[in-house]
């Protein structure tokens, strides 16, 4: 199973524990909630998925690499205490609460969330001291004699022994207590996930010509060698901040993160090129429609592999104007709906407050409940922007008012309105400047290939990225709604040959 289906099958299995019936309890008992474990080799993104997982849900998570933990650490240290049996009295042996299960309390009391996840990684990886304790967390959901608080649900992570020397095989009856799942590195739903972060243009177009490369391991004489999509990723955040830094990322850089000497030399090579190819195709000039006719030959009659690239130079800077309309029209609509609750305040309340204290309560307002968002852990990086661009505006609505003076409640909201219909007309025109870059690749494209591959590659790829997909349907692009058609029926008719084949 691949990984965006394993996040859904998890999304599915958490719903479905968290139900309730009509009284409050749970459809599905605690006891019978079998924990999820997710079996796949190491990089694949188990780890990161849980994150997404928690925030999507709107849930807690609680996550520890279970090895860096002892036994006292996972059941808690013992300590005697004394019990009444009958009319004579012992010494009897107890545990404190477990490290673990105390971080669930602490994370329900600092968020205020009742349900969330428990997800422990590398849990088949364990010491052997550690192992019954594991045992017994699958099979009852306890650590010692602390259980698991009700509504929070089991998610363990391991790899398969081929990957780790430590790994120790689970028996029937624990097996027979979990759901498991076997997770699959798959690039084409990677690379869905890759645009939507932002990674670096080198590293996905690279890995579009390389497929291969995306998940290899191999192991030699001297020891083993791996290219794992952690380690592609890593690679594409350290290019980013090199680049604004103006520092080379180098066949030494690139072998930090991807340790397999040939893919890491082959990838170096590459990024050199991709480098060279912005310069000497113009990319910047293309985007602006100057076509040079030169260039335009040039690119028509060059290999394969450079064709790629400068399509994948075309297709990163796409994206990345693409996404920024999308995130600003996020950012609009977010500033729209609390300057509503704006306009509602200096409708309906009477009294002293003026105009200026109502924006400020408004301010205030949304600032605690983005705080307590942010505090429960429920807000990504990229929303995260997003409430601070609203914060920002607000608060530059603030000092516009005070500057001016502006104090009577209709005259204030008149003032805002103003200043808001700026941000959405700077808005609309970041959007026409967008659509206006996807025209003029189109005219590059066209100019140098004509309706061939490189359009339909091109198309493709724009549908890959779920910010491109986002921009492209509420304008009107008359040749990618028409190129897309063409490549639809393309598809349909392939695969009624394959069927007929």
């Amino acid at each position: 199973m691949n990984i965006k289906r394993t996040k859904q099958e998890i999304k599915d299995t958490i719903e479905a524990y968290l139900t309730k019936d009509a009284y409050g309890m749970y459809e599905i008992l605690p006891i019978r909630q079998r924990p999820i474990l997710l079996l796949g080799s190491p990089g694949i993104g188990k780890t990161q998925i849980m994150e997404q997982i928690s925030k999507e849900c709107g849930i807690g998570l609680v996550s520890y690499t279970i090895t860096h933990h002892t036994r006292q650490s996972a059941i808690g240290l013992p300590f005697i205490s004394k019990k009444q049996y009958g009319a004579q009295e012992f010494a009897v042996t107890e545990y404190t609460m477990s490290e673990i299960v105390a971080a669930i309390y602490e994370k329900m009391e600092q968020t205020g969330l009742s349900e969330g996840i428990i997800f422990l990684d590398e849990i088949n990886c364990v010491s052997e001291t550690l192992a019954p304790a594991m045992l017994q967390f699958l099979q009852c959901r306890s650590f010692g004699n602390h259980k698991i608080p009700q509504g929070w649900i089991i998610v363990a992570a391991g790899n398969p022994p081929e990957y780790n020397k430590s790994v120790r095989e689970f028996d029937v009856v624990t097996m027979d207590r979990v759901k498991k799942i076997e997770v699959e590195a798959d690039f084409e739903v990677w690379k869905e996930y890759a645009y939507q972060q932002g990674l670096h243009g080198s590293v996905i177009s690279y890995l579009n010509i390389r497929k291969q490369n995306f998940y290899q391991m191999e192991t030699t004489v001297d020891g083993r060698n791996f290219a794992t999509p952690r380690g592609w990723e890593d690679l594409s955040n350290i290019i980013q901040v090199y680049e604004k830094l103006g520092k080379t990322v180098d066949r030494e850089v690139v072998a930090q993160y991807i340790q397999f000497p040939k893919i890491a030399k082959d990838f170096a090579n590459y990024l050199e090129l991709y480098e060279k190819y912005q310069t000497d195709y113009q990319i910047d000039e293309i985007l602006k429609g100057n076509l040079n006719e030169i260039l335009l030959k040039k690119v028509a009659h060059a290999s394969f592999d450079e064709r790629l690239s400068v399509l994948g130079l075309l297709i990163s800077r796409v994206g990345e104007a693409l996404k920024a309309s999308v995130q600003t029209e996020n950012y609009i609509e977010l500033l729209f709906s609390v300057l509503s609750e704006y306009k509602e305040l200096t409708q309906s309340i009477t009294g002293n407050l003026d105009g200026q204290q109502l924006l400020d309560n408004v301010y205030n307002k949304f600032n605690l409940d983005y705080t307590k968002m942010t505090k429960a852990e429920l807000v990504g990086r990229e929303e995260e922007k997003i409430y601070q661009r609203v914060l920002e505006s607000l608060e530059h609505f603030r000092q516009v008012l005070k500057l001016e003076d502006i104090l009577e409640t209709e005259k204030t909201f008149a003032r805002v309105k103003e200043l808001f219909e700026e941000e959405r007309n700077r808005f609309e025109q970041q959007q026409q400047e967008s659509l206006q870059i996807v025209e003029y690749v189109f005219d590059f494209l066209e100019g140098a290939f004509g309706n061939s591959q490189e359009m339909v590659m091109f198309i493709t790829e724009l549908n890959s990225n779920s910010f491109n997909v986002s921009f492209l349907q509420g304008c009107e692009c008359e040749r990618y709604y028409r190129y897309n058609k063409e490549l639809l029926f393309d598809e349909k008719r392939r695969n009624i040959l394959e069927r007929m084949g």
